[in-house]
């Protein structure tokens, strides 16, 4: 973007930036505390399943068992390897989504306009702030247009201040949003001298809250953690009753509390949410906060604004209409002399300094047909903002003859209402307006004034204005947008377009951009007007929301609210802000978004693209669907440990310790990856986008999916006491018997992991879903396994011997009776669909 920046702002050169960085530092607040490699490992040892483990080592040291001591260190190692590589791929993961989050900043260095990255402004600066941008420094206005800020940050009072270079207070704060307008402003103080930074503001320390979904596993891992401790003190009592062993109960309670503690869900989760979020990241949208990934999956309704969301926000200027000559032009023609004052005064009704695409163009417009550029002859005297409903601009300017230019742009109402034309004329005019409109057209109308004499009307609307004409801009759909919003019916979900343009330009690029049901709109002045019920039935039965103010927009979203919507907002204004804020998920444009919009936003798209949303809310559903199979899974493979565990010792089986917590541990250790990494690595299955999205306050698991768990659970455990028995009825001795269980209960744990990637689709069909940490999982355990078996030392650590080839054929066949059912489940329930 070009800047029309005075010329006596040069602002710092290279050498001059050094020595000021030198003499005060990085423009930063204390860095945030990050935990380090050791604090995250130290976090880990703290974790309940290595509690037990410690306690299981130290019980082997003081019977002297200390083989089974070492293989518990071991394990210890190995269970804290995997968390930390899974708790150290979240870390960096997060901190690569604070680092996109970094915000840019507009200075003059070497007489040039340059980004940099905030923490690099230093003392001497000359900083460019704009409408919808953060402030990130204090310092003294020495240039502005039209320049408001919102210091509410550090004062609570919501409304914006004016503030000028002339202004009795020119003082700007870091931490403050620009609201309209543009300021350069020479820095003073950066990093912890600024108020901000005194007043100790860190928006890091704000406590991220907990999800739905993590609220209800917290609340299952806790209720299991309350049954293992109460099954360990039963398994305790009744052993040390049985056999008057102290040291053999405890080791029994705590094999048991092992089996039962399912610590491998809250890792999963937080794999799975760290994870889903760096892999939107790289896919070019950023999200702040990695749980919004899992709400993603249940939007039920996009708001989305229209300018720069669903069109380009170029805005080319197509027409020009002048009343004089009550003539439309076209572009081609935009050199006529007819239309020279035309051009004129709706470049002067504009900022000198332009940010808007619509001034941008007029000041291009004005450079390409005007023989003389009277810019830099002309200062601006006074100004009034941008105000009203429908909202108007007006611009005093006066060059050293005392020549004067009184300027005004705005919504064509506006300033057809502040016109001196007839009843006939503004109907005639408003005819124009119409026809333009409809097809999806943006218009301006621009208004000239005389007044003599310095002491202006309090109000912009009280001058007596010529209507001089209209400008006519054409901002075209995004390429693409239909398919974009074809995906977005396909999955179930519902648009409304809010929009602050008029009703005939939104229909019609609404209709070309493929969104259904827009032949009724409502405005934002008849939202404000309806009563609680006729908003409600508004917000969930109209699509077009036009003429839409901050106030308005925020009361769509909150009534979409109120009927159970789960609602992503999109937007890139100032305007935006508050709706950002109170949708579930606010979602801002990362390139022509503003400040305002990235600050109040969960999401931000860094390209524009609102294809990219379908991309995040596929990743919702994928994500949300594989932490169930990783949940369901995890409660379908306990199940039969916690029972192999305690049957055979409650029921008095003749060998009642068929599995030490070495054996549970190994099994612990195959599950842990195979929940977390591999599931998290589950692409999405077909037709994902085709559903209806869940309700929010659906459980993570419902009582059929946590009954079919236990179902898949209570059959393993019968294949695998099968074996047992079986082995035990053939004359098998303990190593034998345990050996058969042991390898029934491993290749059902292979089995249900594949079973459990669909519970729709086939097993085979799954295959078709390529995730090769699946095989490289699978094979490793029968590695594993086989070692267990068949190398010496290993079989006799492990207290079990070899198997036959009809023996292991005996263990799969069970394993895949036990497991194997399910797919017949699956069938009918195709079936049924069809």
């Amino acid at each position: 973007m070009s800047y029309n920046i005075p010329d006596h702002l040069k602002g710092l050169n290279d050498s001059e930036v050094t020595a000021s960085r030198k003499q005060y530092g990085y423009n930063q607040i204390d860095a945030v505390h990050k935990s380090s490699a050791l604090e995250l490992l130290l976090n880990i040892l703290k974790e309940p399943m290595l509690i037990l483990l410690f306690a299981i080592s130290v019980i082997y040291l003081i019977i002297g068992d200390y083989g089974e001591a070492l293989f518990m260190f071991l394990a210890i190692v190995a269970v804290s390897a995997i968390s930390f590589y899974q708790d150290n791929r979240s870390k960096k993961a997060l901190e690569a989504l604070e680092k996109l989050n970094e915000p840019l900043s507009k200075v003059i260095r070497n007489a040039q306009v340059v980004e940099i990255p905030t923490n690099e402004i230093v003392v001497g600066d000359l900083c460019i702030t704009e409408e919808g941008k953060m402030i990130n420094a204090d310092g003294r206005i020495i240039h502005s247009n039209d320049f408001s800020v919102n210091e509410a940050s550090l004062t609570g009072e919501s409304l914006s201040v004016f503030k000028s270079s002339e202004s009795e207070d020119r003082n700007i704060y870091s931490g403050t949003l620009t609201v309209s307008g543009l300021a350069v402003f020479e820095v003073e103080k950066i990093g912890k001298a600024t108020r901000l930074g005194k007043i100790g503001i860190s928006i890091s320390e704000i406590k991220e809250e907990a999800s739905p979904l993590q609220l209800q596993i917290r609340r299952f891992v806790k209720a299991m953690a309350i049954i293992g401790i109460v099954i360990f003190g039963m398994v305790c009592v009744f052993s040390y009753y049985h056999t008057g062993n102290l040291t053999d109960s405890l080791l029994n309670g705590l094999t048991l509390a092992m089996s039962v503690l399912p610590e491998e869900i809250p890792v999963a989760f937080t794999t799975f949410m760290a994870l889903g979020a760096w892999k939107l990241m790289r896919d070019g949208i950023i999200v702040k906060r990695s749980s919004i990934v899992e709400t993603l999956g249940s939007t039920t309704v996009i708001c989305t604004d229209k300018t720069g969301t669903i069109t380009e926000n170029t805005m080319q200027l197509k027409h020009l209409y002048d009343y004089r000559s009550d003539k439309v032009f076209d572009e081609n023609d935009f050199g006529d002399a007819a239309l020279s004052t035309l051009i004129d005064y709706a470049m002067w009704s504009s900022e000198p300094v332009p940010f808007d695409p619509m001034e941008k163009t007029l000041h291009k417009v004005y450079e390409q047909t005007q023989s003389g550029d009277e810019r830099k002859r002309f200062q601006m005297i006074h100004e009034y903002p941008l105000d009203g409903k429908p909202p108007m601009m007006t611009h005093l300017f006066e060059n050293a003859e005392n020549q004067r230019i009184i300027a005004a742009k705005g919504a064509p109402e506006a300033i057809l209402n502040v016109s001196v034309l007839s009843e006939n004329e503004k109907t005639k005019i408003r005819n124009i307006i119409k026809a333009l409109g409809q097809q999806g057209f943006r218009i301006l109308g621009v208004a000239q004034s005389h007044f003599e004499g310095d002491n202006f009307p309090a109000k912009q609307q009280d001058f007596r204005f010529d209507f001089l004409g209209l400008t006519v801009f054409y901002d075209p759909p995004k390429k693409g947008i239909q398919e974009v919003f074809r995906h977005i019916y396909d999955a179930g979900i519902k648009v409304k377009v809010i929009t602050g343009d008029n009703t005939d330009t939104t229909k019609s690029i609404a209709a070309q951009a493929g969104i259904t049901h827009t032949a009724e709109a409502v405005e934002g002045k008849d939202i404000m007007a309806y009563s609680e019920e006729e908003l409600l039935q508004a917000a969930e039965e109209k699509v077009l929301f036009t003429r839409m103010f901050p106030d308005a927009k925020l009361a769509v979203v909150n009534a979409l609210k109120k009927k159970g919507e789960v609602v992503a907002m999109l937007g890139d204004g100032v305007n935006d802000g508050p709706a950002l804020k109170a949708a579930h998920i606010g979602v801002a444009m990362g390139n022509k978004g503003t400040e305002i919009a990235k600050a109040a936003a969960a999401l931000v798209i860094t390209n524009d693209d609102l294809g990219k949303l379908i991309t995040g809310i596929a990743s919702g559903r994928r994500i949300y669907a594989n932490i169930k199979k990783s949940v369901q899974y995890i409660i379908s493979i306990h199940i039969p440990i916690i029972l192999t565990v305690s049957l055979p010792l409650f029921l008095g089986w003749v060998f009642p310790q068929i599995f030490t917590p070495v054996h549970v541990i190994f099994l612990e250790l195959v599950m842990g990856p195979t929940c977390s990494i591999v599931y998290e690595n589950e692409p999405m299955e077909k037709n994902t986008m085709l559903q209806k999205p869940r309700k929010m306050t659906d459980t993570f698991l419902n009582w059929k999916e946590l009954g079919i768990s236990i179902v898949q659970g209570l059959a393993i455990t019968a294949g695998v006491l099968s074996a047992y028995q079986y082995t035990v009825q053939n004359g098998g001795n303990e190593e034998q018997t345990r050996a058969m269980v042991f390898t029934t209960l491993i290749f059902a744990n292979i089995l249900l992991s594949l079973v459990n990637r669909s519970f729709y689709y086939s097993m085979l069909e799954s295959f078709k879903n390529r995730n090769s940490l699946f095989a490289a999982v699978i094979g490793i355990t029968l590695i594993l396994l086989f070692a267990i078996l068949y190398i010496e030392p290993l079989a006799g650590f492990f207290r079990l011997t070899g198997l036959n080839g009809a023996e292991l054929g005996t263990a799969l066949s069970i394993a895949s009776l036990s497991v194997l059912w399910f797919e017949v489940y699956k069938w009918v329930k195709r079936m049924k669909k069809v």
